[in-house]
């Protein structure tokens, strides 16, 4: 039986196909790393899952031996045939079936289902924040949840509660983050130069603030954080009424903003007037 690395580099060598790494193209190699992305996700036959940056279709294929449908969204319009290719001639599945569908653009401004979706993808790394925004701000329907290979200094970001930053705060709006696995380098075509992490995020039902006071939170926190080694008093408590509304939600001044939790941020977002300028 040809292993996965062999399989995939035989693949490419065949198709002449060479990895645009500008567009954060790495291959995955590790068949275990896979597996423990699919069983991550808790993916159900009737699941719809929403795959970026599919390559030629590695991860897509065991998505789709688990998944109702699967919405693959591909950047470079040179890998959709392959990865049509790639899954038919590995698999039983037919990739022309209705199970995939196949979008080829930006994730960042393609519409994602309005209906129950999970996302699992190995992503581009430099889209990570700009993807989240997309999901849990910008789409009509957030995921159910999110399963993401991505660089391990970002997801251990943002599951850092204790040095929060505007991630952090982003994610933990909407859903419980957690590293699941480790991946190093080698475990990828070609190699990145970063160490990676799977991420899962457990998306709540329903996001912790409605959508006035989300936007409000982040009126404050760009200001907050555009001075992060600043103390509040200096940046929020410089505006009218700001040290007061600290001192009544009992927050002290002298705290910088990565040192709040989210649920101090919702607080503050409510009690900061939406028609006074933060």
């Amino acid at each position: 039986m040809v292993s996965l690395p062999d399989e995939i580099r035989q693949f490419c060598m065949n198709h002449g196909l060479r990895l645009n790494t500008d567009l954060g193209q790495h291959f995955l190699l590790d068949a275990s790393i896979l597996e423990r992305i699919v069983e991550t996700a808790n993916i159900q036959s009737t699941d719809t899952v929403v795959e970026i940056g599919p390559g030629v279709g590695v991860l897509t294929r065991e998505l789709l031996k688990v998944a109702g449908s699967v919405m693959a969204i591909e950047l470079d319009e040179r890998m959709i045939p392959l990865l049509r290719k790639f899954i038919e001639e590995s698999s039983q599945l037919t990739a022309n079936s209705s199970q995939l569908s196949v979008v080829q653009g930006n994730a960042l401004h393609v519409s994602m289902p309005e209906t129950p979706y999970k996302v699992v993808a190995n992503i581009p790394y430099h889209i990570t924040s700009p993807l989240l925004r997309h999901l849990f701000l910008e789409s009509k329907k957030t995921p159910v949840g999110l399963t993401l290979l991505i660089q391990r200094e970002v997801a251990e970001r943002i599951c850092d509660a204790k040095d929060a930053g505007m991630l952090t705060i982003l994610v933990g709006l909407f859903g419980k983050p957690k590293i699941v696995a480790r991946v190093p380098p080698d475990s990828f075509l070609p190699p990145p130069k970063v160490d990676s992490a799977v991420l899962h995020i457990e998306c709540f039902e329903q996001p912790l603030a409605d959508t006035e006071v989300i936007e409000q939170l982040f009126k404050l926190t760009k200001i907050a954080f555009g001075q992060k080694r600043k103390m509040l008093r200096n940046t929020l408590g410089a505006f009218q009424g700001g040290l007061e509304r600290l001192a009544g939600l009992h927050i002290e001044p002298t705290r910088r903003p990565q040192t709040l939790s989210v649920e101090e941020w919702i607080a503050l977002a409510r009690a900061w007037p939406e028609h006074e300028d933060a």
